[in-house]
């Protein structure tokens, strides 16, 4: 054991954290959603004991969030999402995170997400050489951050991948899996399987798990932990490629209704892509695939907010 600081950076690839948040808030056993300080108190402990020092000489002295988010004025429009996205980043502030977003932007009339992970990547590199890093604890699950953490190497810097593999069936039947990069756990010095961590029966009942879940919920909806981008594969669909429109009927906890006759639609708040769940309201014009559940029903798929129309 060694009495030297160990200095942490944590990098958030917003976009993901809030998919894993949402899976553990609808269709884990513990319907609670992931705490950055509890999150950030799990990477001092895990750290820790990979290092072999104690957790006090274990510090976060930089973390960074980036995500792709609707511009002041969509927001607006869009019930209480710029009010939950102050909150939100009042939660990310308190826990000294800096934020770092990027508008969606209109590709054919859809809102998505683009060049967050270019950015993410470029800050992570650049802030390793100057603030020194001793290890970099990255929260994505993309193989496309291989390369970041090949140069992450070349400077001395460790890094350690939180990641998530789970599976879940939709109300509709319809199996969803999320899997992180086996190419990415392969480069980093510590792959942290956080799924078995947090599933292991011995430690149910151990606080630093616990720690890990939003232990009070507010008794409004947290609208701005509501994304999900699509971060199952999209191969387990089978659809007849031809992009539909409708509009949204209503909304659920978790799930929605789309109008299209002869029959509403459901769809489930993972198979939302470039834009939050919940930033969805009745009335809006959606674009979506249609494939057939489990039970033989039609659903809709890869739902995407279209153009907004000025009011």
């Amino acid at each position: 054991m060694h009495d030297k600081l160990t200095r942490i950076g944590v990098f958030y690839d917003g976009n993901y954290f809030l998919h894993v948040s949402n899976y553990y808030n609808y269709d884990h056993p513990r319907k609670k959603r992931l705490s950055i300080a509890g999150l950030h108190e799990f990477i001092r402990g895990q750290i820790a004991q990979d290092e072999d020092t104690d957790v006090r000489l274990c510090q976060i002295v930089d973390a960074h969030y980036f995500r792709g988010r609707l511009n002041a004025q969509e927001a607006s429009q869009r019930g209480n999402v710029l009010y939950y996205d102050r909150v939100f980043d009042d939660i990310l502030m308190s826990e000294g995170v800096t934020t770092h977003y990027l508008p969606l932007r209109n590709f054919g009339g859809r809102r998505e997400e683009k060049g967050i992970d270019v950015w993410l990547a470029l800050e992570a590199f650049e802030l390793a050489i100057y603030k020194k890093f001793d290890v970099l604890a990255l929260i994505a699950s993309d193989g496309d951050y291989v390369p970041l953490v090949r140069k992450l190497n070349t400077l001395g810097t460790r890094v350690m991948v939180m990641s998530w593999d789970f599976e879940y069936t939709t109300p509709t039947g319809q199996m969803l899996v999320t899997r992180t990069s086996q190419d990415l756990l392969e480069e980093v010095s510590y792959p942290v399987p956080m799924h078995e961590i947090i599933d292991n029966r011995l430690k149910r009942n151990d606080a630093l798990i616990n720690n890990l879940f939003v232990q009070t919920e507010s008794k409004k909806p947290p609208v701005l932990f509501e994304q999900s981008n699509g971060e199952h594969s999209t191969e387990d669909y089978e659809f007849d490629g031809e992009v539909h429109e409708g509009e949204v009927l209503s909304m659920k906890n978790g799930y929605g209704f789309i109008k299209y006759p002869p029959n509403n639609l459901f769809f489930h708040y993972s198979t939302v892509m470039g834009t939050d769940f919940n930033e969805l309201r009745e009335g809006d014009h959606v674009s979506f695939h249609i494939t057939k559940g489990e039970k033989g029903d039609y659903v809709a798929v890869n739902v995407r907010l279209t153009e907004f129309e000025e009011e």
